[in-house]
């Protein structure tokens, strides 16, 4: 049994991958989930849709690869965080659509609570930030507005769980209701500190514990597949949210390791290890993925707009007729001429928290181009990475984390050459892209060869873990500076509304 199968489950897919013994891809299947609005600022998605998909994305990945469920040493499983589902215990289904991490329905008590000055116990507890975002105020939605659900919950008929804990208990066929630390942690209801369910925050957000799923490492064994999905049970042996995966993924195990995902948006992660550091700066303090019961850190920021500026100029400018151009596009001009793009479409995220804050372009000349609003657009995605990263560092000094020494990179953007030397330009640091980018089903998949035995430990994947370039700086440190006090200065225009 020397294969490894992840399961990833996404916000706007399911996929399943196969990979060797040495991380290698050996086949992979994927099915396009379709996303529900009920109205604006809601999001949902259907958990029985998602279960079906990854089930079958699991049946068809092991064809692919030409084996069956025997070869299979161990199964990991990778999510969409925060996203949150509610199930009768009994019949196994859902008691209304998984509520999904984009949701903003639980606002209202969100401002509630910051009202009544709860805002530093949590993030003292949780490293969390009071927002809807997070999976809290979703269950409270839940057991408040679908009939009857408050009643089954306090007698103990319903379970609560993030897309992990669905999958494992529709997985064991109701044998399992369990989740990971990192998933946990994304709660706003989970004590980072001591690694287990904090009854006050439920008291406070009104939330019967007997919903909460168990709590167990990201490498741990959860059981096995009932026999009849897969054709023989599978050792399930890792799950992750899909940020901490990515950072197992890129073997940053050691604190002062950092990845950044260049996806939609950008996520940016820093191991801080054993060390719990609450953020002055913007930033999220959140599990890392756990290979023993020891809690271990990362920071968190996430930008709202990294790659869909360049769907944008695709969709909404039509400079472009697919996101392949944009490269050449903006590789046609030295530089952007003086042009700054900041894509605050929805808003800014870390480290600003502008939710008010709108698009703007500045420096426009008589002589500027698309291809100079194309650089600009490209270079965006670098500028608020690096701001991200700016804060990560003011915040790591405080905690007495080493600093970032160099940067890992992963997600669909990370193969635009220009962009990639670009980032390493501003940060003053190497920008290094991986032979392997499946990152986040790559951590899953690491997660379960360890409980597996597959792998020996991290050393071992820290040496499997290879880089395909290499990114170093060219731009002198004085220029870069510029650069970002003109980045600072276009972002404070957008704000100004």
């Amino acid at each position: 049994m020397t294969y490894l199968l992840a399961l990833d489950q996404g916000t706007s897919s399911s996929r399943s991958i196969v990979f060797d013994a040495h991380g290698g891809i050996v086949a992979m299947a994927q099915r396009e989930l379709p996303q529900i609005y009920p109205q604006p600022g809601w999001v949902e998605h259907d958990a029985l849709r998602i279960w079906d998909d990854q089930l079958a994305t699991a049946r068809e990945a092991l064809a692919r690869a030409g084996i069956g469920a025997k070869d299979v040493a161990a199964l990991g499983i990778t999510n969409q965080r925060e996203t949150a589902v509610v199930w009768n215990r009994r019949t196994g289904q859902p008691i209304h659509h998984a509520i999904v991490w984009q949701d903003r329905r639980g606002e209202p008590l969100c401002t509630q609570l910051r009202e009544q000055g709860h805002a530093q116990r949590i993030q003292q507890r949780t490293g969390l930030l009071i927002d809807s975002y997070f999976s809290a105020t979703k269950v409270r939605w839940l057991l408040d507005n679908v009939p009857g659900a408050r009643a089954q919950a306090e007698r103990g008929e319903l379970a609560f769980g993030t897309i992990d804990s669905w999958l494992l208990w529709q997985l064991t066929a109701g044998a399992l209701h369990a989740t990971d630390v990192t998933n946990a942690s994304r709660s706003m209801l989970f004590d980072v500190h001591r690694n287990c369910w904090d009854d006050e925050l439920l008291a406070l957000l009104d939330i019967p514990a007997s919903l909460m799923p168990q709590v167990l490492p990201s490498s741990a064994e959860y059981g096995r597949t009932a026999e009849a999905l897969l054709g023989a049970p599978v050792r399930i042996g890792g799950v992750a949210g899909d940020q901490q995966s990515a950072l197992f993924g890129q073997a940053c195990f050691r604190e002062g390791m950092a990845k950044n995902t260049y996806g939609t948006g950008c996520f940016l992660l820093m191991h801080t290890g054993g060390r719990f550091q609450p953020s002055t700066n913007g930033l999220l303090t959140t599990s890392a993925a756990q290979t023993s019961p020891q809690p271990q850190y990362a920071m968190e920021g996430s930008v709202f707009v990294g790659g869909a500026v360049v769907q944008w100029l695709r969709d909404g400018l039509h400079a472009i007729k697919s996101s392949a151009e944009i490269e050449a596009l903006a590789a046609s001009v030295p530089d952007a001429g003086g042009v700054m793009l900041v894509p605050a479409f929805t808003g800014l995220g870390a480290p600003y928290w502008k939710p008010d804050a709108r698009g703007a372009i500045t420096g426009l000349t008589r002589g500027s181009t698309v291809a100079h609003v194309a650089r600009a657009a490209l270079e965006s995605i670098a500028y608020q990475s690096a701001a991200l990263l700016q804060a990560m560092s003011r915040d790591a000094a405080a905690a007495g984390v080493a600093p970032v020494a160099e940067l890992r990179v992963d997600g669909g953007a990370c193969v635009n050459n220009l962009l990639m030397q670009f980032q390493a330009d501003l940060l003053g640091i190497p920008v290094v892209r991986p032979a392997v980018t499946e990152t986040t089903a790559l951590g899953a998949a690491y997660l379960a060869g360890l409980t597996a035995g597959v792998v020996s430990g991290t050393d071992e994947l820290q040496a499997q873990w290879k880089a395909e370039r290499r990114f170093t700086p060219t731009l002198p440190r004085d220029r870069a500076a510029e650069l970002m006090a003109r980045w600072d200065h276009a972002v404070r225009q957008a704000t100004l509304a």
